[in-house]
């Protein structure tokens, strides 16, 4: 989430990142009331018959048969990027709610010779694919957070704006994920697996409708050099965390 993030990690970790618009004043928050959602924005996830593990292919039956939505704007509505033009699709059990974004690209930054399966802190520097889901909308303020890159490295976290800090970086979903890269043809999918027991969800009710966000951030250099991609978009804001901007994650049989 580079510019657009703020995170302040405790304990050895200490210390503040935010991830802002290249052209927000550094350490500001957004100032918009919180209380209703703004985003009439809606992406259908249908009902899947069994559980998979991810392993980052496209080409499963299950994916070809959900509904997707792409994007290419730039988080504040102002600008195109359809070279890093990105699509997202959702399905749910009654135990894992799945992701999967086809994320075109024209190159890739990530951390190079790290462990993959370690969470990587300040992951939004790099390339990645984010979701932000709260399946308990009349929190507005209180929801989750989960990035992946193309190389599979990842970190999640849980936000709640009424603290300070507002993210909690030790919060550990178990959720599972696998990416794959398309060199000849430019994509890199990302395929997500998100318990939502981690999320205090007890059960799936069809017809729920929870409130989420999908993002990606592409390049190199300084923030105000690198790509930042929404679904729903921030136009009043300059940080990814306008939870009043989140769209519908509808779940459906």
């Amino acid at each position: 989430m580079a510019l657009w993030k703020m995170a302040v990690l405790t304990g050895a970790l200490a210390g503040a990142a935010f991830t802002m618009l290249p052209f927000s004043g550094h350490g500001k928050m957004a100032t918009i009331p919180q209380q209703s959602y703004a985003s009439d924005m809606q992406l259908q996830a249908k009902r899947s018959a069994v559980d998979f593990l991810p392993d980052g292919d496209p080409h499963k039956p299950l994916w070809k048969h959900a509904d997707s939505m792409e994007f290419d704007t730039d988080a504040s509505g102002k600008s195109h990027f359809p070279e890093i033009s990105t699509r997202v699709a959702s399905v749910w059990t009654e135990t894992y709610v799945y992701f999967l974004f086809w994320c075109s690209y024209d190159s890739l930054n990530v951390y190079q010779g790290e462990d993959p399966k370690v969470e990587r802190w300040q992951l939004w520097d790099r390339d990645v694919a984010e979701v932000f889901l709260n399946p308990q909308p009349e929190r507005v303020n209180h929801y989750y957070e989960f990035e992946v890159a193309p190389n599979n490295q990842w970190i999640d976290l849980e936000i709640d704006k009424t603290k300070n800090p507002f993210n909690d970086a030790s919060w550990n979903s178990g959720f599972e994920h696998a990416t794959r890269i398309d060199a000849k043809n430019h994509i890199w999918t990302a395929e997500m697996r998100i318990p939502v027991s981690s999320m205090n969800v007890s059960a799936i009710r069809p017809g729920a409708e929870w409130r989420a966000n999908f993002f990606r951030a592409a390049g190199e250099g300084r923030d105000d050099r690198r790509k930042f991609l929404a679904w729903s978009i921030i136009p009043e804001g300059k940080t990814f965390h306008v939870p009043t901007r989140f769209g519908i994650l509808r779940l459906v049989n």
